[in-house]
């Protein structure tokens, strides 16, 4: 069913408003975007949400108006008129379509989403007043921005992160529309510095961490931690290296360790692994949980000894940045053992915040657990670490008051 339309109020007079623009929300695999959004109207910022492709409803009071795929049929005739009225940046559109090739289909298709989405409710957002334009990514939502600002002028800004910068070289236009934000915010040094190195100014990127808008209480240290208790919580894809995460747990059972362990998430992978377990000889070990509701991860969390990431750089290119996972079991209590691939280092600090161990070398990470398994000093001195690093930098509110700060100080009249 449709989601309802909603009549657009009236810009406040209380402050600058903000269009924000989203692929899909809310969405149940983004939590952070809902936390960023909830501490931002914690805050009192004056907000317009826009989904490009799905959810709705609303978040938070707040209407979230949904993209009528239908109304792309009106394009049939604005293409002609934004040519007539727009030649300019229609020729910057033209030469990009004829000159390169998308990294991907549904690349191409988010980025014409984006497009069409400027060009159908351009007017409507003109009729805001004086606005903000704000894109949490830098595929669809970004283009939808870049497109308003040629169309009727409005400002922007954009996220940035690793879907965006590196899944098969990176977003088609990515460089032409964060040239032109007044902003981008990213949460991650690896992605800022992959930013600067293809072009973006260093000055215009700023890296301001995701978080919680409450952190748990750190629950005690069970003792003994036989038999281990693991758990992994990740989209069973390429990138979360989860066949090398299989060939841990069979290291494990060949050295005689006693463990359970729970996958929590859903993929195109899952049958794959299946077989793979049932190859391996884990069924008994190993379980694959599915989708589970963020009260059903924060009960895991509860459950658990260790966290296991072992992601890797997928063939497209795509990796994580700093799954929101490890800094929630690091607040949670929960040890952590990690591959160094991309951000995760950010966070876990080899024998300070946790352990960093190859993923290719599974004998590197059974080591690993086993110290975690018997030390409890150790293990004591990492939940401390963890638990110091999520306090000063994975705050929803103080990191999205950063946010909040960017947004209003640029939204201001000038």
């Amino acid at each position: 069913m449709a989601a309802p339309v909603h009549t657009l109020a009236p810009v406040s007079s209380r402050g600058p408003t903000i269009v924000y623009l989203y692929t899909t929300f809310p969405k149940a695999t983004e939590t952070f975007l809902q936390r960023e959004m909830t501490a931002l109207l914690a805050q009192g910022l004056d907000v317009r949400l826009y989904s490009l492709w799905g959810g709705g409803g609303e978040f938070q009071g707040r209407p979230v108006r949904v993209f009528n795929k239908w109304r792309l049929l009106e394009l049939l005739w604005m293409i002609p008129w934004v040519a007539l009225t727009r030649s300019r940046f229609f020729g910057i559109l033209l030469k990009g379509l004829v000159t390169r090739r998308p990294p991907s289909w549904i690349n191409f298709w988010e980025n014409m989403l984006g497009a069409g989405f400027a060009g159908l409710f351009h007017r409507e957002i003109k009729r805001l007043g004086p606005v903000w334009v704000h894109a949490a990514w830098s595929g669809g939502p970004a283009t939808a921005a870049w497109c308003l600002r040629h169309l009727i002028g409005t400002r922007y800004s954009a996220g940035a992160h690793a879907y965006d910068i590196y899944e098969y070289g990176g977003d088609w236009w990515l460089e032409e529309k964060l040239a032109d934000a007044a902003f981008i915010h990213t949460s991650t040094e690896m992605a800022k510095r992959s930013l600067v190195e293809r072009g973006i100014a260093d000055a215009k990127v700023e890296v301001i961490r995701r978080g919680l808008n409450e952190l748990p209480p750190a629950k005690a240290l069970r003792s003994p931690r036989l038999p281990l208790r693991l758990l992994c919580v990740a989209r069973l894809v390429e990138k979360k290296g989860l066949p090398q995460q299989l060939q841990i747990y069979a290291a494990l059972k060949a050295r005689g360790i006693p463990f359970e362990a729970r996958l929590i998430g859903d993929g195109p992978l899952r049958r794959m692994l299946e077989a793979e377990i049932s190859s391996l000889g884990l069924p008994s070990h190993v379980f694959l949980a599915g989708h589970l509701s963020q009260q059903e991860v924060r009960q895991a969390y509860e459950w658990a000894d260790v966290l296991l990431h072992t992601g890797i750089v997928a063939r497209s290119g795509d990796r994580d940045g700093l799954p929101n996972v490890i800094p929630e079991a690091m607040a949670a209590g929960v040890l952590v053992v990690t591959s160094p691939a991309a951000a995760t280092t950010e966070a876990i600090t080899d024998e300070v915040s946790g352990l960093v161990a190859d993923v290719h070398e599974p004998g590197t990470w059974v080591r690993a657990l086993e110290r975690l398994a018997s030390d409890d000093a150790l293990a004591e001195r990492l939940r401390r670490g963890a638990r110091a690093w999520v306090e000063r930098e994975f705050d929803a509110a103080k990191n999205s008051g950063r946010l909040h700060a960017l947004l209003t100080r640029h939204a201001a009249p000038v």
